[in-house]
């Protein structure tokens, strides 16, 4: 019997999942999980700016977009994870290369994970500085959400793939976190 996908469950029942001591889901799913919120928290704030800020409606299309994006990553982040995991259990004979691709996959989730944390906080960001100024911590909240989930997928790509640090994945990963922290602060700043 299959279980329903994770973001579909209670969240009492989705906390008491990723609680348990089964490999996934694990920080790849609460990273996506976390991006998704953070849209929705962009949206929600630029909703509330519509009267003053023409731009809004930008903003809320841009958000809903990232939103719809995040969401299924976070899923796809648990089985992707769950079936390298499986993997590492399997005959060693014969199961580098599954392995090898498996753990390939495992880290390019968190990579999309991490480009579309970078986007929400630069998004929230903007929102923060041009939005409603009281939903400016909201805005603030959705760009350091963000940040978390950037750098949290960020580092799944660098262990996933066990790779030296000059591989193009996991520096661009880096670059994405960087940059997800760099518009969390401007978003601090502008509350200030």
């Amino acid at each position: 019997m299959s279980r329903p996908p994770l973001c579909e469950t209670r969240l009492d029942e989705l906390l008491d999942a990723i609680a348990d001591e089964a490999p996934a889901p694990a920080s790849g799913f609460v990273s996506g999980v976390v991006v998704a919120m953070a849209a929705a928290l962009t949206v929600m704030a630029a909703r509330r700016s519509r009267d003053g800020w023409p731009e809004a409606e930008g903003a809320i299309a841009q958000a809903e977009h990232l939103r719809r994006r995040a969401a299924p990553l976070a899923q796809q982040n648990a089985d992707a994870f769950g079936e390298a995991f499986a993997l590492l259990d399997a005959p060693a004979q014969g199961r580098d290369a599954d392995l090898g691709r498996a753990l390939t996959r495992a880290a390019e989730v968190p990579l999309l994970i991490a480009q579309i944390a970078a986007d929400v906080a630069a998004l929230a960001k903007e929102v923060a500085e041009c939005g409603d100024p009281t939903v400016r911590g909201d805005a603030t909240g959705a760009a350091l959400l963000a940040q978390a989930a950037a750098r949290s997928a960020a580092h799944l790509v660098e262990i996933n793939l066990g790779t030296g640090a000059g591989d193009l994945r996991v520096l661009s990963a880096q670059s994405l976190a960087s940059a997800a922290s760099a518009w969390a602060d401007a978003a601090v700043a502008a509350g200030r």
